[in-house]
């Protein structure tokens, strides 16, 4: 049973990343309101309380519960606001493929891809899924992540993506982490609606006129999203589906100039999206349009690292410009296999140009901006979710300069744990701590 208040203390470090309860952007986004001496105080109802110094919250609060953090670093819980943690088995082999340079076309000719994946879900039961994206999520918030989008899109058929979207509320309901479903029918076309008698004019009216009444009848996703890139869905069929998921009350996110320019940043910024996602290949016009939009930028680093593609989206173009930038894992089984926020942040650092400070905001703020909840979530001030992470380091900006390491030792989702401590690192004992 959580007490009725508790007192994190002995913190070397809270990044609070404190501020206005919006998207931040331009020199605001460097500001990761980082404190010394501090702890947080949070109440009965899971939200914080206080930040204020050790002794400060001892006196108000003398028969708090107390929490050590043991001169470890304090920072609200990562919000991973791009993820596709529902499917089935993994894609190794695409990865071998792809380093002997197997381009995109050919490894879908040859039977991977997202289609590959489609099949595979298809066949599986929900308890398997579950089971499956359990031990996924499991160790997700053991690297610091408490929140996360989750997207649908490997069913790509009414009775699999709605299978899809239940599973994600199921998740929500057992386990100590927030889900914000998104429904991502457009995923891909699928390939039994690309010959005669059927094609994609009528699997683009299944997703319209079936699948999203289906899901916003149930309440089963907040968000709608779709691939937008040449040789996907084009930005007059994603205007469409959008346009229908905005008149059922959803949401809309869109996949954008991931790969190619397909002018999907201005249709993002012409349909005042929450976010568009990816933007590797965004024009200086979509910079411009998502500048003068307050869409924000979800960049996706893991991605075209692990693809190996050797141009990175422009973040220091879009925070130049005002654009707010957050950061996300894009998790999914083909091209970013990754549970770390951390690794994100150090690619945000070191492969999009990010100081430690934005990188700490994009994937906190504006992560909670890109869905929607930057009212609620993703710093540590008066009246937010008591969301944290503890990590097993002296100063924040080694969180990001030990890639590959996870430090990360514990984490609460409304006051209450969502990942254990670690055996081996309950005393912070860490080769090179504090170094």
């Amino acid at each position: 049973m959580t007490p009725a208040t508790q007192l994190l203390i002995n913190a070397s470090q809270v990044v609070t990343c404190a501020g206005p309860a919006r998207a931040r952007s331009g020199a605001e986004q460097s500001d990761a309101a980082v404190r010394v001496g501090e702890g947080v105080a949070i109440d009965a109802a899971g939200r914080v309380l206080a930040v204020d110094t050790d002794a400060a919250l001892r006196a108000a609060h003398p028969t708090a519960s107390l929490i050590d953090c043991e001169q470890g670093v304090l920072t609200p819980g990562f919000v991973d606001s791009h993820t596709h943690a529902i499917f089935g088995r993994a894609r190794y082999e695409e990865q071998e493929m792809r380093a002997a340079g197997i381009g995109y076309l050919e490894i879908a000719k040859r039977g991977g891809g997202i289609h590959s994946s489609v099949r595979d879900l298809r066949t599986r039961s929900a308890d398997e899924l579950v089971a499956l994206a359990t031990a996924r999520l499991h160790r997700i918030a053991a690297h610091g992540t408490t929140t996360l989008e989750v997207k649908s899109g490997y069913g790509l058929s009414l009775e699999s993506e709605l299978t899809t979207l239940r599973v994600i509320r199921r998740l929500a309901a057992e386990l100590p982490l927030r889900l914000v479903p998104t429904f991502l029918g457009a995923h891909e076309v699928p390939l039994d609606y690309r010959e005669a008698p059927r094609d994609r004019a009528q699997y683009i009216a299944l997703v319209t006129g079936e699948m999203i009444p289906a899901v916003a009848a149930e309440g089963l996703a907040r968000f709608a999203d779709v691939f937008c890139e040449p040789g996907v869905y084009t930005a007059d069929e994603s205007r469409r589906i959008l346009t229908a998921a905005r008149d059922a009350g959803l949401g809309i996110k869109l996949h954008a100039d991931e790969l190619e320019n397909g002018a999907a940043a201005e249709l993002a910024a012409e349909l005042r999206a929450t976010s568009a996602d990816h933007l590797a290949a965004i024009s200086e016009q979509g910079i411009a349009a998502l500048a003068a939009s307050g869409t924000v930028a979800t960049l996706l680093p893991g991605t075209m690292l692990f693809l190996g593609r050797p141009k990175q989206a422009p973040a220091r173009a879009l925070i130049g410009a005002g654009v707010p930038v957050a950061l996300a894992s894009d998790f999914n089984p083909g091209t970013s296999p990754t549970v770390s926020l951390p690794l994100i942040l150090t690619l945000g650092v070191s492969q999009l140009k990010l100081s430690v400070g934005e990188a700490f905001v994009a994937a906190t703020v504006n992560g909670a901006a890109a869905l929607g909840l930057a009212g609620e979530l993703g710093q540590l001030a008066p009246g937010f979710h008591a969301d944290l992470a503890l990590f097993d380091v002296r100063d924040h900006r080694e969180i990001p300069y030990w890639y590959g390491d996870n430090r990360c030792v514990r984490t609460w989702v409304g006051g209450r744990p969502a990942a254990p401590i670690f055996a081996a690192s309950k005393r912070l004992s860490h080769p090179g701590f504090g170094g």
